[in-house]
């Protein structure tokens, strides 16, 4: 009993040990810190955005353009003779006809009268067949093609039916670096499609035109915009149509940032010019032109880096006017301009036979010119179109260098390509002809003449840009 008494003291001892070192322990050594802030001292919080109180109300520009924008669908069809070299094995050295399967395409397009007037881009109908033009309401419709600017990306299309939805053009040279706008198409199919963005950039020239007479003056935007809104709507917060969706800044052909429209300004002059005369009327200011660099700045003693250089001036308005090369064009009509697509924007909106008022600096001294525009005769009448012309084609001869890398010996190449019976027959455009009926073209005279005296069909031999051989037979009655 003594012996279970001694041992029971020292478990005692240790027990209350225990629950005084756990009290201090968990007092002193593990306690939370708490720290408080006094009144006076500053409290630093994350900072956080503002968000103004006055984001514009995009609801009445979305619901009233949505309305006017129409969903096109085009079909393309056709058949073409081609070489085929398993063909010629067997049966000789003849054409065989090959037939195109029918391909389709999708875009947008905007209605500009109440009496069906739609403006599309060039590229969503070029080719087609067929064009069908589907409304927001449902209602479908065939298109008729009114005229086409390849130069410009621009189409104008016609229904049949009144009292449409339409949107106003509003002045594009009016918008403003960060001004709202919206793209409205039929993205990926998926029709009436409202995007929001700001305008990131003007007289934009991203070089997808391939044609040195090609304007690029595009407006920038971050509106979400994807194949499908081609020939779409760009508008402002009130409605009004400043420009037409044509391309994206892609590297997987999807949106990825950036998105271009053509400024609108430049889209109801073509559209006139087309209602009009039926062929745009391209005026010309008889410059060669280049942006201004740092480089030239330099060589040529510039005191500010600033409108766009003349490189050389040709026979035409400007040289009459007394402009000369190396001077520097700072402005049109009081408009600035910095690069050659803001130059060419500026011009593109005239006709042959308008009077400019140009800006230029000359030995760092501004001076002050009235240029007469002249059209690509180099006059100042209004180009009308012929007819059909050759079939519905304006030719010109093919260069030497093209020639060689071609190698061939002569040849008239289609430079546009209208409504007719080359169209017809599936010929493209950049087509290039040297034998008609079995008889060698130099010259388009040579072309003339044999289809005058030709009877029954036309047997076209020729080679296309890429090296592609293709033969096209139709007949002339």
């Amino acid at each position: 009993m003594k012996n279970m008494k001694k041992g029971i003291l020292p478990l005692l001892f240790a027990i209350v040990g225990a629950f005084v070192a756990l009290w201090v322990y968990t007092n002193y050594f593990n306690a939370p810190k708490i720290v408080t802030i006094k009144e006076d001292q500053p409290v630093q919080y994350a900072s956080l955005p503002a968000i103004p109180g006055d984001l514009p109300d995009l609801s009445f520009a979305a619901e009233t353009s949505v309305h006017a924008v129409v969903h096109i669908m085009v079909t393309q069809k056709g058949d073409y003779y081609a070489s085929n070299p398993f063909y010629e094995w067997f049966f000789g050295d003849r054409e065989y006809q090959q037939e195109t399967p029918q391909r389709q395409g999708a875009g947008s397009g905007v209605i500009i009268t109440q009496d069906g007037y739609i403006v599309t881009n060039n590229h969503v109908i070029e080719d087609a067949d067929e064009i069908k033009v589907i409304l927001n309401d449902k209602r479908e419709f065939t298109g008729k093609l009114i005229g086409a600017d390849p130069l410009t990306d621009i189409a104008l299309i016609k229904i049949d039916e009144k009292e449409l939805p339409f949107l106003r053009f509003g002045n594009s040279d009016d918008l403003k670096l960060g001004q709202w706008v919206l793209a409205v198409g039929n993205p990926f199919n998926l029709t009436s499609t409202v995007t929001a963005g700001i305008v990131s950039a003007k007289g934009r020239n991203i070089g997808i035109n391939p044609n040195r007479m090609g304007i690029e003056a595009f407006i920038q935007t971050d509106a979400a915009v994807n194949p499908g809104n081609s020939g779409g709507a760009l508008v402002n917060t009130q409605s009004e149509l400043v420009g037409i969706n044509t391309a994206i800044a892609s590297r997987t052909g999807s949106y990825s940032g950036y998105s271009f429209a053509i400024p609108a300004n430049i889209v109801k002059k073509i559209v006139a010019d087309l209602t009009e005369f039926g062929e745009v009327q391209r005026a010309l200011l008889g410059v060669e032109i280049s942006d201004v660099t740092a480089e030239i700045a330099e060589k040529y003693k510039l005191d500010k880096i600033e409108g766009v250089f003349v490189g050389a001036v040709v026979d035409g308005g400007a040289k009459d006017a007394g402009i000369e090369s190396e001077d520097v064009i700072i402005s049109i009509d009081d408009v600035k301009v910095n690069t050659t697509a803001e130059l060419q924007e500026q011009v593109g909106k005239h006709r042959p036979g308008d009077v400019i008022n140009v800006v230029v600096k000359r030995d760092n001294k501004k001076k002050q010119y009235n240029v007469t525009l002249r059209n690509k005769h180099g006059n100042t009448e209004i180009v009308k179109k012929e007819g059909d012309g050759v079939f519905g084609a304006e030719l010109e001869v093919v260069s030497d260098k093209e020639k060689q890398r071609l190698r061939i010996r002569n040849g008239i190449k289609i430079t546009e390509l209208n409504d007719g019976k080359f169209r017809d027959a599936g010929i493209k455009e950049g087509f290039i002809i040297t034998d008609v009926n079995k008889r060698p073209v130099y010259e388009v005279k040579d072309l003339k003449y044999i289809i005058n005296n030709a009877s029954g069909g036309i047997l076209i031999e020729g080679i296309y840009p890429d090296g592609e051989l293709a033969y096209y037979v139709f007949g002339i009655k």
